[in-house]
């Protein structure tokens, strides 16, 4: 590797790290905005996802420059379109974040109702799995990477349960249905997110292995 190219490398890495940071923060506040029914939380939410918009184009451009000029190769090229998918995968987390935003502005306007499951929990663990799976991105770590893979299913298991928890409360307290349909797909908005997670996860394991381990837990 020419030192060009390594300085190149070193700093979409800087970049894709100040990136993840950002849409993890947007994660974590539109939770508390839902949590606390903050309007204005779930605002600043939405506006912020202008800002990622923009560095995931940044993101996409400067690979596409890399491998234009560089034309790198094993490691380097690995390395290279997995940041590109980890990048796609950070843009559409923070829509999901917009989601949630989204739903705590329109909570917030209506009679506060309690959320019949543990929010937080799930938030938690979705939150663990996006953290792992970044972090396991940059410190080049597969074990970490697996991990993040396994705790998918509980994830998929608890947005099941959800469902059937929302239909109960449905059913008890029907004059509060519009509230808990929204609370419902809040659920959904995480389970989504911890797909994506588990999709970096996923490339994160073939950027070091070169092993493609999608489909593979479900077989």
């Amino acid at each position: 590797m020419t030192i060009i190219l390594r300085r190149e490398i070193d700093g979409l890495k800087k970049m894709i790290c100040s990136l993840s940071a950002y849409v993890e923060e947007n994660v974590q506040m539109a939770a508390t905005a839902i949590d606390d029914r903050d309007a204005e939380l779930g605002k600043r939410v939405v506006k912020r996802d202008e800002e990622v918009d923009g560095r995931e184009i940044e993101v996409e451009e400067e690979c596409l420059k890399i491998l234009a000029l560089h034309q790198p190769v094993a490691n380097d090229l690995r390395y290279i379109v997995a940041t590109l998918k980890v990048n796609n995968d950070l843009e559409r987390i923070s829509d999901l974040a917009v989601n949630m935003a989204e739903v705590a502005i329109r909570l917030a306007d209506r009679d506060s109702i309690e959320i019949p499951y543990d929010l937080r929990a799930l938030v938690e663990t979705v939150r663990g799995m996006l953290t792992g799976s970044l972090d396991a991105l940059m410190g080049r770590d597969s074990e970490l990477a697996r991990r993040v893979l396994m705790a998918d299913d509980e994830v998929d298991e608890v947005n099941r349960e959800n469902y059937g928890v929302i239909r109960t409360a449905i059913r008890e307290h029907p004059q509060e249905m519009e509230q808990l349909i929204m609370i419902l797909r809040v659920s959904h908005y995480l389970e989504r997110i911890a797909d994506h997670a588990t999709n970096i996860a996923e490339d994160v394991i073939y950027m070091i292995n070169g092993e493609i381990v999608r489909h593979q837990k479900d077989e």
